[in-house]
C-alpha cells in the first residue's frame, strides 16, 4: 500500500473498500439457483397439505407431523443410529491410522496412504455395493471360501451396511486428521516432557483438547456422509434396513408410496434439521481451538 493509499484509507476511517466483489456474482447466482430454488420448493412442499378427497392444497404442518410418526420415524431413527455408529467407529479407526501415518519415518508410506485415502473416500454408490456383494454377499468369494453363510453371516443387515460405509468413512477421517496431527507443535511435547508429563498426560491435557474440534469435525463429516448416502444402501440392502433416504426415494417416485410426495419433502426437512443440530455442536468448538493450530 502506497503513501497515497494510506492517506485515503485514513480519511475513510481506516477502512479500504474492495472493488473485487462483483467477480463473485456468477458464483452467488449459481448458488442461489442450485440451492435456493430447491430449498424454497422443499419448504413449500413440506408445509403444503393436500386433501385426498377434494385434492385441494392448503398450508399446514400435517406432513411434518406424519414424518415424525410410525414407519417414517423408524426410518429416521435407524438412519441416525447407523450414521452415529459409522461416524464414531470411523473416527476412532481413522484417527489411529492417521497417527500411524504422521509418526512414520517412511515418506513413501505416508504418500501412498494419503493417495489411497483420497481415492477410497470418494468410492461409493453402486460400484461399492457390487464389490462388497461379490466379496461378502451370500454367494461372495470369501463367504463361500470360509463357509460364513452357514455360520449365520449376512451382509444385508444393519452392521453389514455399517461395515460397507466404513470403507469410505475411515479414509475420509484420515484426510481430516493428518493435517490436524501435523499441527501439533513439537515444542508442546517437549515442554510437557520437561515438566515431568508422560505420554498419556500429554495427550490428555494437550493433544486431545487441541484435536477435539478436528475430531468432532471429522465425526460430523462422517455422520453427514452416512446420513445422506443412498445409492450404496439401495443397491445392497433395499428395504431390509430402514433408512430415511430410501423412504424419501420411494415416496417421491411413487414406486411404493403413492401420494406421499410432500411427506417425503417433510422427511428431507427433518434431515436438514438433524444435520443442523450436529453442526451446531461442532462450530463453537472449532472456533475455540482454531487459534492453537495456526
Amino acid at each position: 500500500m502506497t503513501t497515497t493509499d494510506v492517506g485515503t484509507a485514513a480519511r475513510s476511517g481506516g477502512r479500504t473498500r474492495s472493488t473485487s466483489w462483483p467477480a463473485a456474482l456468477p458464483l452467488l447466482a449459481f448458488v442461489a439457483l442450485a440451492f435456493g430454488i430447491p430449498a424454497i420448493a422443499l419448504l413449500l412442499g413440506a408445509f403444503t397439505v393436500r386433501d385426498p378427497q377434494t385434492r385441494i392444497s392448503s398450508p399446514g404442518v400435517a406432513n411434518l407431523t406424519a414424518s415424525l410418526q410410525g414407519n417414517y420415524l423408524n426410518t429416521l431413527v435407524s438412519s441416525v443410529q447407523l450414521s452415529a455408529v459409522v461416524a464414531v467407529l470411523g473416527a476412532v479407526l481413522g484417527t489411529f491410522l492417521a497417527q500411524a501415518v504422521v509418526t512414520s519415518r517412511f515418506r513413501a508410506l505416508r504418500e501412498s496412504v494419503l493417495t489411497a485415502s483420497g481415492v477410497l473416500a470418494n468410492f461409493g454408490g453402486v460400484p461399492l455395493a457390487f464389490a462388497w456383494i461379490a466379496t461378502l454377499g451370500n454367494s461372495g468369494v470369501i463367504t463361500k471360501a470360509f463357509g460364513l453363510h452357514e455360520a449365520g453371516w449376512s451382509l444385508y443387515t444393519f452392521w453389514g451396511l455399517a461395515m460397507v460405509y466404513m470403507y469410505f468413512s475411515v479414509p475420509l477421517m484420515v484426510l481430516v486428521m493428518v493435517p490436524a496431527l501435523d499441527g501439533l507443535k513439537p515444542q508442546w511435547r517437549e515442554a510437557a516432557r520437561n515438566n515431568g508429563a508422560g505420554a498419556w498426560q500429554y495427550w490428555r491435557h494437550v493433544g486431545i483438547p487441541v484435536l477435539t474440534p478436528s475430531l468432532l469435525g471429522g465425526v460430523v463429516l462422517l455422520f453427514g456422509g452416512a446420513f445422506a448416502a443412498y445409492a450404496t444402501a439401495k443397491a445392497m440392502v433395499g428395504s431390509t434396513v430402514p433408512l430415511v433416504t430410501l423412504q424419501i426415494a420411494d415416496a417421491l417416485t411413487g414406486d411404493v408410496l403413492i401420494g406421499h410426495e410432500n411427506i417425503a419433502l417433510a422427511l428431507s426437512l427433518d434431515m436438514i434439521v438433524v444435520a443442523g443440530l450436529v453442526m451446531a455442536v461442532y462450530l463453537p468448538l472449532q472456533k475455540r481451538s482454531s487459534r492453537w493450530l495456526r
